[in-house]
């Protein structure tokens, strides 16, 4: 790793979403076929799920994530020409923050499971979670290892999760690429706490304006340089604006239950109304990680910039962001840092199973001490953590060293072997 003092100042290219996690067809194996899959969960939701093989396969590498549908994603081909056949699935809400809740992506992510088990006859499998994909794997082990009944039985939004009528099939060992520790704790990190007034997208606190060469920003390709007094309000901030819409998103639950309860005492019309409303919201401005400007902060070999890039007014004002349009359920079982239930805090002590763990070197979402931080929290005594150069996708950030996704393929193709997955 280069010191941030040293090192060309080199600006981020965008990769949230799927940006930058396509394969090279070229490296397909021979002989691979693809089959879709219409699945039924067990709370009656259609999923799809993408099923690759070249034959004879006894185990199956899975990837999900809770919102983006991957189905040619990088490290496809480098598992197959491993000898495992490979399952990509969608939720039933991709690129939807609307309808997403991670407790229903657990019924989504189980039918597959259940799938690959029962009708596709696969003895093992194993969960790969990239990005956001890792605190939902961490997730549905925590709960596929419970009894039924001991399963969580509400969401965060207080709905019956049905979780105890699902079959839930453990799987067989755990892979983490560039894993965050989960879309809370992400979130709370980047949002913008300089927001004064969460109906005024253009409100600013100039006391706590990220962005403000005031308080130490310098636009690209100079690292900005904040004080330790302003990060701490920073951080305190931030906190306190994500409470407050946790307030805000319970409160619109508390009304529309108060209005079913007085409909179904035959209540009025406009309780009738209420109760059916289902309230949306914006969460503006949630690109203000101050590590991803000042890269003197948690140093790493990553570019200037976010997921979304080095144009701070572009990712942090424009339309497209974590968390731009939520439900109060949705804000609180995906986003919320203090009531979601898919956190690698409260997840990844509860993984049993044999987990191997790829951090890349110049991710701008994981950072060094966050890894290390995850790597701490898993639960398995069989556990391995590997360092491989690249962006959040494995990128080469440096364009002298190597394409970190193969690098990363070929590690997690090693391990597979060496846990007779493969």
């Amino acid at each position: 790793m280069t010191s941030p003092d040293t090192a060309p100042r080199r600006q981020a290219t965008t990769t949230a979403g799927l940006r930058g996690t396509t394969w090279d067809p070229a490296r397909l194996p021979a002989g691979t076929s693809m089959t879709a899959h219409a699945l039924t969960t067990a709370d009656g939701a259609p999923v799809t799920g993408f099923l690759f093989r070249r034959g004879a396969e006894r185990s199956v590498v899975c990837l999900m994530h809770p919102r983006e549908l991957g189905v040619t994603q990088y490290i496809v081909p480098d598992l197959l020409a491993a000898g495992v056949a490979v399952w990509v699935q969608g939720s039933r809400a991709p690129g939807n923050d609307i309808r997403l809740e991670h407790e229903t992506a657990l019924h989504d992510m189980a039918a597959g499971q259940d799938f690959l088990r029962r009708e596709a006859g696969y003895a093992q499998t194993v969960l790969l979670g990239i990005s956001g994909g890792g605190p939902l794997a961490a997730y549905y082990c925590q709960q596929a290892a419970r009894a039924p009944e001991d399963r969580i039985a509400r969401s965060p939004g207080g709905r019956p999760t049905g979780l105890d009528r699902a079959a839930m099939p453990a799987p067989d060992g755990v892979v983490l690429v560039s894993s965050h520790l989960g879309q809370g704790a992400l979130l709370l990190a980047c949002i913008d706490p300089s927001v004064t007034d969460e109906d005024d997208p253009l409100s600013v606190d100039p006391a706590l304006d990220p962005f403000s060469p005031d308080n130490g920003f310098r636009p690209a390709p100079d690292s900005s340089s904040y004080a330790p007094d302003f990060l701490a309000r920073y951080r305190a901030a931030q906190t306190a604006r994500v409470r407050r819409i946790d307030e805000k998103a319970k409160a619109l639950l508390a009304r529309k239950a108060a209005a079913r309860k007085a409909a179904k005492a035959d209540g009025s019309r406009e309780d009738a109304i209420l109760a059916a409303f289902s309230p949306i919201f914006q969460v503006w401005r949630t690109d203000a990680d101050p590590r991803c400007f000042d890269l003197s902060l948690d140093p790493s070999d990553r570019a200037y910039g976010t997921l979304w890039g080095a144009n701070q007014l572009v990712s942090n004002y424009g339309s497209v962001g974590f968390a731009r349009v939520c439900t109060p359920e949705s804000w609180l079982s995906n986003w919320s840092a203090f009531s979601t239930n898919a956190s690698m805090d409260s997840c990844a002590p509860d993984i049993g199973q044999p987990v191997l763990m790829i951090e890349y070197t110049g991710d701008n979402s994981v950072f060094p001490a966050e890894a290390e931080r995850l790597f701490g929290l898993i639960g398995a005594a069989d556990k391995t953590r590997l360092r491989v150069h690249g962006n959040h996708h494995g990128r080469a950030v440096d364009p002298e060293k190597p394409n970190g996704q193969i690098v990363a393929g070929d590690a997690v193709a090693a391990w597979l072997a060496d846990k007779g997955f493969a």
